[in-house]
């Protein structure tokens, strides 16, 4: 036999998973001769690409990590001492290997199927808890997606909030000492909806200005500087104006909460809670609020409930509330979360507890305190004598400089602000990096100074005002307190783990949300230190490294999209959409279009589309479908000439959210841009698109990217995500700036997230999958979704109707099974979401875009088997509803309404159901080999709902057979 020297696996090969005679038999079974004619087939002619994408060649896993370590050396990582919401933090070793490294935690889906996403759920309720008893409110959502975007979700809830008394308000003022990041952020958000965003000194602050309807305040401030703000909150409320809290997790372990102040929201970040700087991101924020609220909260909150035994239960509450419902009534376009991170930072307060949590804030506290008595006993006056982690020094200009220089040459980095340098403390500090900071101070003086350390240490107490230092308990459920031993805390991360459906376990169909493999060697960068351990305000000479990796994943990405440029900023798929609009307006109004505010919408469009307009300053005009599911071209047309004149731009998803390139998309495009408006592609569906054709192909101006659907972050159970933004030239120079970091384009709109690259450390993710497919990689990536697809469709079709088809007959990457006929018997589709649990899978893509269908997608990474296995379990559920529409089986009582079957369930002495226990939990022989147990019966929603509990549950409300366990 030869023996051939080159390495003949690609990680092609294991991306993509069907073999050369898979393809060869999923082609014979629909019919196809070949992979090309099957694409002639799905995407029209006119629109398909002629030439190869410009990529580099790919590399193989191991050139690629050696390569990247490379690059990632380039990042310089120095002390920081920045703070504005960013510091240092050690995330427990338990913690990083166990949910951060570990694929069962983050390739779980969003938890929408609550019965198989226990654990996850009870993560979160845990995080809901801490930050709900910190902040002193009564309630907590989920997370969002950074502190800033958190700040600005509360000025517009409360803005849609105001009382009778304000009802023609329009005044929001902002401390000036508010960190700069959301100032930026809130100018974005204020301006397009109408809000008089008042930034000053407190002292100019008149809450009796009938025109002020909410007031938000930083505590501690940028400065460093705590104050109680009792009486100003106490006064807010005689004149019936809402006050919001930007807060610090860590502080309020030590400093009164703003709830004990009387504030109606409190938002933040959880970074410092054991979840690295990463250069800005994922990292996940808290918004917390009375009760009264709980209606307009943005996101997800997470709520107890009971399953059909009446075990406690968790789930997503308040589903009604989600933005796809509301649409262009939405205040919010929110529709994920940072749930990884969420996860970790709740899991730290689990392991730390309320006494790890409070030591760890006294020594931060006393590290700061230390430093300022020793730089006064040198000389040096302090900005504020009340503070947490901050303090600031007084210097002139040429004694900052000289100061500068020294800490850089040291490594460290400080805040250089007018006349003051300030030092921000964290948990990852020591007295050693005391001693080098006072050092560095110490050679600006050119004498020789002699600070005492020793008795300064002995000398250390906590001295806080009484108005400010906290008396109230927080964290005293057990589970904060029995966690702490490194076994306990493993075996607690293991069981809710063991609770979840993740891609461990088998392949997640769901259509538009595309749950692909999230590769190992992809994950491994996001945890070295060069990437995680850089805060997103260092100086630029810094991060070369992530310098290096933007330009070249932004170079890529417009390459693959067909456009001019691309920003990496918006860290979400909504976020993506708002910039996206953002950079229309700006278009627009750079050219005197200041009327151009009319966004067409087709009424296929994602649930989020309408409420971004709406956000960006549009007003939404509903275009029809026709009976094919396509955007109706005639219908389209009439309303851009009728609004030719106002006309801002269209939204469209491609191919369309009923997985069907429309033949018309060029067309389209252009009745847009005769009329004057711009074409916004939803990238969505981007997946079926790379290498075979592309947004600048199709006529779009601008499009974004879900990073964590097409580019393989992992979702994370909710969240992380990205959504970059690529555009066409002449949108270029709008892309969105940051108020700290250069970047954007010559004519930049303000920030559309808190960081400058958005969560810049999970970008390597994405960075390492185009790097090592390639673009031939990438090109048959989307080829094998479209044919796995259509396999799919070809084995499912004789026994489910297909909603929606191309020209040909054809599905894109995703189809839409048409399930509405089975309630003539008394089957609805979550029935079949349920039952699907029973076979170990979870559903697809539940009642969107039509109601009463599933959508499913089964991307390129599974295999043929993998494949045949999910259809055997449709057509096998397929057959139960036949036994119900014969009569067969009961119409109430059957296999159906009762799943998912819990082991609890199958192995109880009584069982009385009219089918067998094996029927039940092992309906077909693979199951037997391959269970998965759901941990609950089929959950109350409207329970949950009427009794909203988004807190850990009492210890002695639990049942004594409960599932759940603290």
């Amino acid at each position: 036999m030869k023996i051939n020297l080159h390495p003949s696996t690609t990680f092609e090969n294991r991306h993509n998973a069907p073999s050369v005679e898979e393809i060869s038999a999923m082609l014979s079974a629909i019919g196809a001769s070949s992979l090309s004619e099957l694409i002639d087939q799905t995407i029209p002619k006119s629109i398909q690409l002629t030439k190869p994408m410009d990529l580099p060649a790919a590399q193989s896993e191991a050139e690629f990590l050696k390569d990247f370590k490379k690059l990632a050396s380039k990042n310089k990582i120095y002390k920081s001492f920045i703070g504005l919401g960013y510091y240092d933090t050690i995330v427990p070793g338990v913690i990083l290997r166990n949910i951060l490294e570990n694929p069962g935690w983050y390739t779980a889906y969003t938890p929408y199927q609550a019965e198989i996403a226990q654990g996850r759920l009870e993560a979160l309720i845990n995080f809901q808890t801490v930050v709900m008893e910190l902040t002193g409110m009564e309630m907590a959502n989920a997370s969002l997606l950074d502190e800033a975007t958190a700040a600005a979700e509360a000025m517009t809830m409360l803005h849609a909030s105001k009382p009778r008394e304000k009802k023609n308000a329009n005044k929001f003022f902002v401390d000036e000492k508010i960190f700069p990041q959301t100032k930026d952020l809130l100018i974005t958000r204020a301006e397009p909806i109408g809000i008089d965003l008042q930034i000053g000194p407190l002292s100019s602050l008149d809450l009796t200005d009938a025109d002020l309807f909410g007031v938000l305040l930083q505590y501690p401030n940028m400065d460093g500087e705590a104050i109680d703000y009792t009486d100003l909150v106490a006064s807010a409320k005689e004149n019936h104006v809402f006050t919001a809290f930007a807060s610090d997790l860590l502080a309020l372990t030590l400093l009164k909460s703003p709830g004990e102040m009387g504030a109606d929201v409190v938002v933040g970040t959880s970074q410092r809670f054991g979840v690295p700087m990463g250069y800005g991101g994922p990292h996940a924020a808290f918004f917390a609020t009375k009760d009264a609220f709980k209606r307009q909260v943005p996101g997800r909150i997470i709520g107890v409930s009971v399953d059909r035994d009446g075990n406690k239960a968790y789930r997503m509450a308040l589903q009604t509330r989600e933005q796809h419902i509301k649409r262009e009534k939405a205040t919010s376009n929110i529709c994920t979360a940072q749930v990884l991170l969420a996860v970790m930072a709740g899991m730290y307060a689990v392991y730390h507890g309320p006494k790890g949590l409070k030591e760890i804030a006294l020594r931060t506290h006393g590290l700061a305190k230390i430093t300022l008595q020793a730089l006064k006993a040198m000389g040096f006056d302090g900005v504020s004598e009340s503070f947490f982690d901050t303090i600031g020094i007084k210097t002139d200009e040429v004694q900052q400089s000289k100061i500068k220089a020294f800490a850089l040459s040291a490594e460290m980095n400080f805040r250089y602000e007018n006349g003051a340098i300030f030092l921000s403390f964290d948990e990852a500090k020591t007295l050693e990096d005391v001693k080098a900071v006072v050092e560095v101070f110490a050679k600006s003086t050119d004498k020789k100074v002699s600070v005492d350390f020793d008795s300064l240490v002995e000398g250390l107490t906590l001295e806080l005002p009484a108005s400010l230092a906290r008396t109230s308990k927080y964290l005293t459920h057990p589970v904060f307190n029995q966690n702490h031993a490194e076994h306990e805390m493993l075996r607690y991360i293991k069981r809710l783990e063991a609770k979840d459906l993740s891609l461990v376990h088998s392949m997640i169909s769901l259509g538009s949300c595309t749950m692909k493999l999230n590769a190992t060697t992809e994950m491994i960068p996001v945890t070295w230190p060069e990437f995680g351990q850089l805060h997103p305000f260092a100086p630029q000479d810094q991060a070369a490294g992530y310098y290096e990796l933007f330009q070249n994943l932004r170079n890529w990405l417009t390459e693959i999209t067909g456009f001019a440029d691309t920003s990496l900023q918006p860290n979400s798929g909504a976020q993506g959409e708002y910039a996206g609009l953002m950079v229309i307006r700006a278009y627009h109004m750079s050219r005197g279009d200041h009327h151009r505010n009319i966004a067409l919408i087709p009424t296929s469009a994602h649930g989020t589309n309408p409420a971004s307009a709406v956000m960006a300053g549009m007003k939404v005009v509903l275009v029809k479908c026709d009976e094919k599911g396509n955007i109706d071209v005639a219908d389209l047309k009439e309303k851009a000439e009728l609004h030719k004149n106002e006309l801002a731009s269209l939204m469209v998803t491609y191919p369309s959210t009923h997985g069907v390139f429309e033949e018309a998309i060029q067309e389209i495009c252009q009745i847009i841009h005769v009329n004057g408006g711009q074409v916004y592609m939803d990238g969505a569906n981007m997946n079926a698109q790379v290498g075979l054709t592309s947004p600048g192909m199709i006529g779009a101006d601008v499009c974004h990217l879900n990073l964590h659907k097409t580019f393989c972050i992992p979702h994370g159970g909710g969240g992380p995500g990205m959504g970059p933004i690529c555009v066409a030239k002449h949108l270029a120079p709008f892309l969105p700036g940051n108020p700290v970091v250069k970047t954007g384009g010559t004519e930049a709109i303000t920030s559309i997230s808190a960081a400058p690259f958005g969560s810049a450390s999970i970008l390597p993710i994405s960075y390492a999958y185009i790097a090592m497919m390639g673009g031939e990689g990438l090109t048959n990536a989307t080829k094998l979704a479209i044919l796995n697809a259509n396999y799919m469709k070809a084995r499912l079709e004789a026994h489910y109707p297909i909603l929606y088809t191309g020209a040909n007959g054809r599905a894109a990457h995703e189809m839409i099974l048409d399930c509405r006929s089975f309630k003539d018997f008394g089957v609805e589709v979550e029935d079949i979401a349920k039952r699907l649990m029973d076979y170990g899978f979870h559903a697809p893509t539940v009642s969107f875009p039509v109601a009463g269908t599933l959508m499913i997608e089964p991307t390129e990474s599974e295999t043929k088997a993998e494949l045949d296995r999910f259809c055997d379990a449709m057509i096998a559920i397929r057959e139960e509803i036949q036994e119900i529409q014969d009569g067969v089986a009961d119409k109430q009582n059957n296999v159906l309404k009762n799943a998912p079957h819990t082991a609890n369930l199958a192995l109880a002495d009584a069982w009385d159901f009219p089918y067998s226990r094996e029927k039940a939990v092992y309906p077909l022989p693979y199951v037997r080999t391959n269970k998965f147990w759901p941990t609950v019966r089929r959950i109350d929603s409207a329970f949950g709902d009427r009794n909203l509990v988004c807190s850990c549950i009492p210890v002695e409300e639990y049942a004594t057979d409960s599932v759940i366990e603290k």
